[in-house]
C-alpha cells in the first residue's frame, strides 16, 4: 500500500489492507488465476511487502483461507445466537443467512471448498477441514439444543445440507436453494428428537 509522505507505516493495518484486497481478487480468480506479478499490482504492494507480511504467495493464500473461514463463521454464528434459543429457529437463521449469500452478485461458492479443490495440499486441506469443523460445532450444539438422539449424526446431516446447498447454488441455480434446504433441515431436525 503506497505511505504518503510524511506517514507512518503500520505493518498490522498494511497486513489487513493486503489480507482484505487479497480475498477478493483471489475468490473472484481462484487461487490460480492469478499470478504473484499480477497479484501485487492489483493490490497495490511490491513482492517484497507481500513477502515480508506472507512469506509466498502460499503464505498468503492461508492466511486469506484463515481469515474467511472466521468471517463466514463468526457471520453465521451470530445469527444463529440472534435467533434465540430455539432449535428452529436457530436453522431458519443459518439458512437465511446462506441464502443472502447465494443470491449475492459476488457468490461463487465456498471460497475454502474452492481453494481445496484447486489445492489439494496438507495446509489447504487441513484449513478447509477446520473450517468444516467449526460448522460441524455450529450445527451440533443446534442439535443438541433439539434432543437429537444422535446430536453428532444429526449435525452431520445438516453439513451435509449446507455444503450441498452452496454447491448447488454455485454450479446450478442460487434461486431458492438455501430456503429448499432450509426445508429439509427442519425434516431432519423434527425427525430427530428423542421420543
Amino acid at each position: 500500500m503506497p505511505v504518503s509522505k510524511g506517514s507512518t507505516i503500520d505493518p498490522g493495518r498494511t497486513r489487513a489492507a493486503i489480507l482484505q484486497a487479497a480475498t477478493r481478487v483471489l475468490y473472484e480468480r481462484g487461487l490460480d488465476g492469478v499470478g504473484v506479478a499480477e497479484l501485487c499490482t492489483r493490490l497495490g504492494v511490491s513482492k517484497e511487502t507481500l513477502y515480508r507480511h506472507f512469506g509466498s504467495k502460499d503464505g498468503l493464500v492461508q492466511a486469506v483461507l484463515e481469515a474467511r473461514s472466521d468471517r463466514v463463521v463468526r457471520r453465521l454464528t451470530d445469527a444463529v445466537v440472534a435467533a434465540g434459543e430455539d432449535p428452529a429457529g436457530r436453522l431458519i437463521a443459518l439458512f437465511d443467512v446462506l441464502q443472502g449469500w447465494y443470491d449475492e452478485p459476488a457468490f461463487r461458492g465456498c471460497g475454502l471448498l474452492n481453494a481445496a479443490a484447486q489445492h489439494h495440499t496438507d495446509p489447504v486441506r487441513a484449513i478447509t477441514a477446520r473450517h468444516l469443523g467449526r460448522y460441524l460445532d455450529l450445527l451440533t450444539e443446534i442439535a443438541e439444543g433439539a434432543g437429537a438422539a444422535d446430536p453428532l449424526r444429526l449435525a452431520r446431516q445438516l453439513l451435509i445440507l449446507v455444503e450441498g446447498a452452496t454447491v448447488v447454488a454455485d454450479h446450478h441455480n442460487p434461486a431458492h436453494t438455501g430456503e429448499l434446504a432450509r426445508e429439509a433441515a427442519l425434516t431432519l431436525l423434527a425427525a430427530a428428537r428423542r421420543p
